[in-house]
């Protein structure tokens, strides 16, 4: 069995995030620049609002493009309804199934309603693969 399952010890403390009210550009800055696949939104409360992914700054990006106007900011195009959250207390093996379940790259972990971290594919992979060695 893994040394843990306690999905706090194994999630991304502090993830980046980024306000709604953010240009789309700026979005897209910080996804290239920390190479990763989406962001967590969050008020001036640390609470989350929402998720923005690649996909969705590709769109914004394209839309802007072809209609010659110019990008919007982060809210226009986050996903804001549906958000489906972790808790500190979930154990990474339920958690890796509900994501393969709904396709999820990424779960915001949130206490309190106050984002304080994040879990990605990336990270239940690296808990995996330890426990095979």
């Amino acid at each position: 069995m893994l040394n843990s399952v306690s999905l706090r010890d194994h999630m991304v403390a502090n993830p980046v995030r980024i306000k709604p009210d953010a240009n789309l550009l700026e979005a897209v800055n910080l996804i290239t620049k920390n190479k990763i696949s989406g962001l967590c939104v969050v008020d001036d409360e640390n609470r989350l609002v929402g998720i923005l992914s690649e996909l969705d700054c590709l769109g914004g990006i394209l839309d802007a493009t072809y209609n010659e106007t110019d990008v919007g900011t982060v809210s226009e195009y986050m996903t804001r309804e549906n958000l489906v959250v972790a808790s500190v207390r979930d154990n990474i093996v339920e958690i890796s199934q509900d994501m393969l379940k709904h396709k999820h790259r990424r779960r915001p972990v949130v206490d309190d309603g106050k984002l304080i971290g994040q879990v990605t594919c990336r990270q239940l992979l690296i808990a995996v693969m330890n426990f095979r060695r």
